[in-house]
């Protein structure tokens, strides 16, 4: 296979830029088709693709940031490192699940976060992740909402720590 790949390299030839969110992205894919305004439910009032794909790379200092969208959307792991997504359900619950190869030990390939969570994401050891996310319906800018951190932190006090750790480490 050759030498290693660097993370450099990745985002030089996948294009990635760095992202308000998830680390390093680039979309790969905004379907022609669209859905017409008012063709689902709320809170989706405005026409959308059917689906949307995209890169995404998590470094040691580009973490997925505390984040939610509306849309469901499925994480793959590709490349790398395996990532620690933490998840926090609406009714106060939370779950860590390990996106990556080693599927003995429960690693996942895919992780499907329902639209709507709060999640976050870091790398659990070693230089980078290489993954992708796809969403259906497509993602629009007024999908995505930042966490507020300390917010969230205070509703979910057994894993506020992670979720401070992670902040601080984004660019």
């Amino acid at each position: 296979m050759g030498d290693m790949l660097t993370a450099d390299e990745v985002r030089d030839l996948l294009k990635l830029e760095p992202h308000p969110t998830c680390g390093f992205v680039r979309e790969t894919f905004r379907s022609a088709w669209s859905i017409a305004a008012g063709g689902l439910p709320a809170p989706f009032g405005q026409e959308r693709p059917l689906g949307s794909a995209l890169y995404f790379m998590v470094t040691p200092t580009a973490p997925v940031r505390l984040h939610r969208i509306r849309n469901d959307q499925l994480y793959h792991y590709y490349l790398g490192d395996p990532i620690e997504v933490i998840l926090l359900g609406g009714d106060g619950t939370n779950e860590r699940i390990v996106v990556g190869p080693d599927l003995r030990n429960k690693e996942r390939v895919q992780l499907r976060i329902p639209g709507g969570t709060f999640h976050a994401a870091r790398l659990l050891y070693g230089n980078w992740f290489l993954g992708a996310s796809t969403e259906w319906p497509g993602v629009l800018p007024a999908d995505v909402e930042v966490g507020d951190v300390n917010e969230l932190a205070s509703k979910y006090p057994t894993i506020a720590a992670d979720l401070h750790a992670i902040s601080n480490k984004a660019r």
